[in-house]
């Protein structure tokens, strides 16, 4: 079934449009999922929780790239989990790596003026990464979307380790560069 069907299922309100996401993105999200929390439980917990959010927010909303939205829905609810979870105590996945990378780039949102800012910080953060060669993007993306750990990306792109280290220390580097450019205050 294409996405297009999906979608339509969500909006007539027809049940069978869970089982069309499980069996065409259940793998995808519980990927996103697993790599945030360190509980398969969890993981498919906010698999779950994810197709409840989209059947709540279809209709109104009618997502562009369904894979994108329910993605993101996943990777949103798995770090609200993984928050919940390590309150008081550090967890064992690569959350607090990453986190602890791409800390000087980020920012809480708070009043209108700070959330119009961070989509402004958003918008810059994607013109860098169209510029990118596509394999640099890919292992950006791959570390600070997905949360796959540098052994995991490594692997994928057939490249060593420290390679892909290396390539991600110049990365932040030119990226706080380019922001500072720009006139963000980092």
């Amino acid at each position: 079934m294409d996405d297009a069907q999906i979608v339509r299922l969500y909006w007539d309100r027809d049940e069978r449009a869970i089982s069309a996401t499980a069996e065409k993105y259940g793998n995808y999200c519980a990927a996103i999922a697993r790599n945030i929390l360190s509980s398969n439980e969890d993981a498919e917990e906010c698999v779950n929780d994810t197709y409840l959010h989209a059947w709540n927010s279809m209709p109104p909303r009618r997502p562009n790239i369904l894979s994108a939205f329910l993605g993101k829905l996943t990777r949103n609810l798995s770090l609200n989990r993984y928050h919940r979870n390590t309150a008081n105590k550090r967890g064992g996945t690569e959350v607090p790596l990453v986190l602890e990378e791409i800390a000087e780039l980020v920012s809480g949102a708070g009043s209108a003026e700070e959330e119009f800012d961070r989509e402004e910080l958003v918008g810059a953060i994607d013109d860098f990464l169209r510029g990118l060669p596509a394999q640099k993007r890919k292992i950006f993306v791959c570390r600070y979307w997905y949360f796959d750990s540098i052994p995991e990306i490594a692997l994928r792109f057939g490249v060593t380790e420290n390679n892909v280290s290396v390539t991600l220390n110049r990365l932040r580097a030119k990226l706080h560069k380019y922001l500072l450019e720009r006139g963000y205050d980092l």
